[in-house]
């Protein structure tokens, strides 16, 4: 049976592509391609040879009837975005829930994606931690900072070298200048770099040189909050915390 088939794509380096990725590319009748002159460059490089069709957030409401329709039929779909995971800060969340109504198989190989090695290599607590994607640029961002200055667990987001140093003040405003952040960028590319230290140190690094790339940030929880989690009087949570430390 026809199915969508979601293929994690290189975030940098292009031999960070699974075998099993590359022969599914191959094999699939039809590539959805969030930039065609990206996927066309990675497919060049393999030599694969693949229908490619434009499929971004600007026309996925317009097109997910038809590729349902598409795989109905039989077709294979693969789902790429320009680099790492589709629907992870990308799109593919609205063609993956369709088919999923529809009751179309859909298949998610494992593979790249920018968080889990910039968490890995931070130095801080992964057992535990909060993804939360791009933060809400305008509205909604003091909301949402007032929320994660309470977060016990490690946090983890993205952000544009635009906005970086401005993001990393605003954390300060709210989580003060002490908190450790760990902020990598260009992760698997030849300038690959990874700051660590208090947001002061971290923002006096970034004022110094310029940021360029895309960036990946890991801040440390709230240790105050950490600690009444540790002393909650509901022994199972209690249990657990304890058992992880």
């Amino acid at each position: 049976m026809a199915k969508l088939i979601v293929i994690p794509t290189p975030i940098g380096n292009l031999e960070d592509i699974t075998l099993r990725a590359l022969r599914l590319l191959k094999e699939a009748d039809i590539v959805l391609a969030e930039d065609t002159r990206t996927t066309g460059k990675l497919l060049r490089h393999y030599e694969i040879s693949a229908k490619l069709i434009s499929h971004h957030k600007f026309n996925e409401h317009k097109s997910v009837e038809q590729i349902i329709s598409r795989i109905k039929a039989g077709e294979n779909i693969a789902l790429v975005s320009d680099a790492g995971t589709p629907a992870i800060s990308d799109p593919g969340f609205l063609i993956v829930r369709e088919c999923v109504k529809a009751g179309i198989d859909v298949e998610c190989l494992p593979g790249a994606t920018a968080l889990v090695p910039a968490i890995v290599t931070s130095g801080l607590p992964n057992d535990r931690f909060c993804f939360e994607g791009f933060l809400p640029p305008k509205k909604g961002r003091s909301t949402r900072l007032k929320e994660l200055a309470q977060e016990s667990r490690t946090i983890v987001f993205y952000e544009s070298p635009y906005r970086i140093v401005k993001t990393l003040q605003q954390l300060i405003e709210y989580m003060g200048d002490q908190r450790q952040v760990s902020v990598s960028r260009e992760i698997s590319k030849m300038f690959e770099e990874t700051v660590r230290g208090t947001l002061v140190e971290v923002i006096a690094h970034f004022t110094q040189k310029e940021p360029k790339g895309e960036f990946v940030v890991v801040l440390a929880g709230n240790n105050t909050m950490a600690e009444e989690d540790k002393n909650s009087e509901n022994p199972v949570a209690y249990k657990k915390n304890k058992y992880k430390e």
